[in-house]
């Protein structure tokens, strides 16, 4: 299914700097700018919380409504977070048209139980992005890959991926996405014959009791 455009107002900003930035993320929002197609570069102001959220939904296609009345179609090229990686600092929108094919990573989602589980095998998966090419119109919010016949021992590659009309995954078609495999227990080694499984420790510091009877047994003699 192909994402819908996020729809979020922004405003022109004058005032640029780490300090009117600051001020900006005090108040609740967001500083970004717009670029491409050969046009200004705009910075703008959005509101956190809801940038924020459809962020957090995976959205990537973004319509600006701007306050002078415009609409800017913008793709999210950047989003910095602060050095906890928890909040939005600033983001980075580029200039879009619905006739542009685009890249862009978006999320590999593994759907199903492998059947290979039944016979103690477990899915481990290498690959949790993938980088894609497509139209504007047809960027999809993830990429889902049913996994329900993948057996013991299987893998799957780049090229096996079922992937939605338009999209080309731009990563080598040879890349191995997921196996299936039993996960092998290391036995724990066994002491060798004539060694004490418990070894004595060198240099071990005597208990009190031992120490009290040493000391006693010296008295007697």
């Amino acid at each position: 299914m192909a994402v819908q455009s996020a729809q979020v107002s922004a405003k022109a900003r004058s005032e640029l700097g780490s300090r009117a930035n600051k001020r900006l993320r005090d108040a609740g929002f967001v500083p970004g700018v717009i670029y491409g197609h050969k046009e200004a570069v705009i910075p703008v102001t959005l509101p956190k919380k809801e940038l924020t959220g459809h962020l957090g939904r995976g959205a990537h296609l973004f319509d600006l409504a701007l306050d002078d009345g415009k609409s800017q179609k913008v793709l999210v090229k950047e989003v910095q977070f602060d050095h906890l990686g928890a909040e939005v600092i600033h983001v980075d929108f580029a200039r879009v048209s619905l006739d542009e094919k685009v890249t862009l990573t978006i999320p590999l989602e593994l759907k199903g139980t492998p059947k290979g589980e039944e016979d103690g095998g477990v899915l481990h998966q290498a690959v949790m992005e993938l980088e894609i090419e497509c139209l504007v119109t047809d960027i999809p919010d993830a990429i889902r890959h049913n996994v329900t016949e993948m057996g013991m021992n299987s893998v799957l590659h780049i090229k096996e991926l079922s992937l939605p009309a338009g999209v080309k995954a731009l990563q080598d078609e040879d890349l191995i996405v997921a196996t299936v495999r039993e996960i092998e227990e290391e036995a724990a080694a066994a002491p060798v014959e004539g060694e004490s499984a418990e070894p004595e420790l060198i240099g071990r510091k005597a208990t009190d009791e031992e120490a009290a009877a040493a000391e006693e047994g010296a008295e007697k003699k």
